[in-house]
């Protein structure tokens, strides 16, 4: 397994040293002796990126390279293109649909809906500054409410929300809008609304509660010492909700 450097005419003793170099970086040491063949989908998807490795070309492009990989690994994997990154300092396109690895990985990300480019930006700013609904959506879990807007009020479940003077001001000639909240911010503010619990799915180091609020299907990331029953008590702020057009998607509040 010389990850194709025999056709390029590169002496033995490098293609030896780079070989070994990316099969211990890939977890292929011991398979190096095997035909592609013999190899499972998974390893010949590391042969694939050792490949790219040992060639240090000036631009990687990367098609779902981890796809095929178990938990662990992808973990592993991750962890290792991004300090062959640090170590080549060259630009890596890595396409993806998944928003871990575009979030943990990327140093800018750019998301597209049906091959338009909907933004440009750093995670942070994907993530906390979202330009559309699907950006929103697409990136991190957000839940979209229909809501109404009368007499500076926005009005969720039976509660009403008192909107700042700034968010007024970008919303005074709207009625009706779809509010976005994260799922990780459902328990965060300060007006109270209980609601009746759908399913609970348990994640690890928290459960994922889904529900229903205003008509639309909810879901919220919650401790696992948060006690609840049939009932969830939600803890919601405006200072965690986005507002987005109804027709357009576009944030109402992007800058």
């Amino acid at each position: 397994m010389a990850f194709g450097l025999k056709m390029r005419k590169v002496d033995k003793n490098i293609i030896d040293k780079k070989v070994k170099e990316a099969a211990e970086a890939l977890n292929l040491s011991e398979y190096l002796d095997r035909k592609p063949k013999q190899l499972s989908g998974g390893q010949r998807q590391r042969v694939a990126l050792g490949r790219a490795i040992v060639r240090n070309p000036k631009v990687f492009l990367m098609d779902e390279p981890l796809s095929n990989l178990d938990a662990n690994l992808r973990i592993q994997m991750r962890a290792e293109i991004k300090r062959l990154h640090k170590k080549l300092k060259t630009t890596f396109i890595y396409v993806t649909h998944d928003q871990t690895e575009a979030l943990t990985m990327g140093d800018r990300i750019v998301v597209l809906d049906k091959g338009v480019i909907q933004q440009v930006a750093t995670p942070n700013e994907i993530y906390n500054n979202p330009k559309n609904k699907f950006v929103a959506g697409f990136i991190g879990q957000m839940n979209f409410i229909n809501a109404q807007i009368d007499d500076n009020k926005i009005t969720i479940g039976d509660k009403n929300f008192e909107l700042p003077l700034e968010i007024m001001t970008k919303l005074q000639d709207y009625n009706e809008v779809i509010v976005g909240i994260r799922a990780e911010k459902m328990l965060s503010g300060n007006v109270s609304i209980k609601v009746n619990t759908d399913i609970v799915e348990m994640t690890g180091g928290e459960r994922c509660v889904y529900f229903e609020l205003n008509n639309a299907k909810c879901s919220a990331r919650i401790p696992l010492d948060y006690t609840f029953c049939e009932q969830i008590e939600l803890h919601l702020s405006v200072d965690n909700m986005y507002f987005f057009d109804k027709d357009s998607g576009r944030n109402l509040l992007y800058q």
